[in-house]
């Protein structure tokens, strides 16, 4: 299935139907009276999460949605059927943007939630409804209300508990293979990832979601190269992993370099708890893992103090276990208070 993270829609809902003009038209009954019903009202345009859904591809080639229009109003008093609602469903963890794409509408952030774009157009009343003492035979009817419409933005940004940053040849996709069931793809050449790859991992009887994000490079907040539009990914992270090429001379500056991007992005992405990992400690002897290890433990204290420095090998598989457990506690930590602030949600809702 092909990767899609952000796309422009337009919804419209239907109109209302017209109502009839219409007189009772009856043997042995002289004055027969109006008796056109309304119409009927129009379709309204729904959006709803879903879960094991992780792409927005199904609205690349379709992009106009309009619900029914509502039928028109019928002689004998008969109301128009109200036209047909249409559903919308996009993966948990969509955000739903106005046109400007700086307005935001709705965070869909569970699964089963529901929320109404547009609302369907009004019927128009028959002319039985405009009977009156002083006009007993009104020839005059609603032509119902329009629906609405507008255009709005999908940004869909991943739920998952821990984001892989790092520049391109990191080991990242190697990492996520060794841990988890997911297959990215691996080569000895830059951006192998295209786009983000989601995997379990299963560590002490507990288990969180980890996304593989496409490398990052110097300017990728401003937009330069792949890694910038997969930002946003983060932020729905309990903590981010920063893995680091152990095998080249300017780890600190590797480090830097990411931390400015992460920084320059904001929405609160630098503020994540942090482990960062000297990976590829298998191609190093054990001088250059102490002296790279305490030059990143010495740079992460200056711009994340919280940060805990690892090293490990995702390809020889030393140190995995260590570098995941560390990940465990702002994974819980993140999850208990998400789950605090929908408790606190649904009872405000409910009283």
């Amino acid at each position: 299935m092909k990767f899609l993270d952000q796309c422009k829609i337009f919804v419209k809902s239907g109109d209302g139907g017209a109502g009839a003009v219409s007189f009772r038209r009856e043997k042995f009954i002289e004055y027969g009276g109006p008796d056109g019903g309304d119409g009927g009202r129009g379709g309204d345009v729904w959006i709803e999460a879903v879960a094991n859904l992780n792409t927005l591809i199904d609205y690349r080639y379709t992009q106009h949605f309009k619900a029914e229009k509502g039928h028109h109003g019928e002689g004998r008093q008969k109301s128009g059927a109200g036209g047909k609602d249409i559903v919308l469903k996009v993966p948990v963890g969509t955000a739903i943007l106005e046109d400007d794409q700086e307005t935001l509408i709705l965070d869909m952030r569970e699964a089963g939630q529901r929320y109404r774009l547009c609302k369907g157009g009004d019927g128009g009343f028959g002319n039985t409804h405009y009977k009156s003492s002083t006009n007993q035979a009104p020839r005059t009817a609603g032509k119902g209300w329009p629906g609405e419409e507008r255009w709005i933005w999908l940004r869909l940004k991943l739920i998952a508990d821990v984001g892989l940053v790092g520049l391109p040849n990191a080991g990242k996709s190697t990492f996520l293979a060794a841990t988890t069931s997911a297959k990215p793809k691996i080569a000895d050449y830059p951006f192998t990832t295209l786009k983000p790859q989601l995997g379990v991992v299963r560590i002490d009887q507990d288990e969180m979601v980890i996304a593989d994000l496409p490398g990052l490079i110097e300017g990728a907040a401003e937009g330069k190269g792949l890694g910038h539009r997969f930002l946003g990914h983060v932020e729905r992270c309990g903590a981010v992993l920063h893995l680091i090429d152990g095998t080249q001379e300017k780890v600190v500056a590797a480090y830097n370099q990411i931390r400015d991007e992460l920084e320059s992005y904001g929405h609160g992405v630098a503020d994540k708890p942090e482990i960062v990992g000297l990976n590829k400690i298998d191609a190093l002897d054990a001088d250059d893992v102490k002296k790279k290890l305490a030059a990143l433990k010495r740079a992460a204290k200056k711009r994340s103090p919280a940060a805990t420095v690892l090293a490990l090998s995702g390809a020889a598989g030393k140190g995995v276990q260590e570098v995941l457990r560390a990940l465990m506690p702002p994974v819980r930590e993140r999850r208990t208070a998400d789950k605090a602030a929908r408790d606190a949600m649904r009872a405000e809702l409910g009283g």
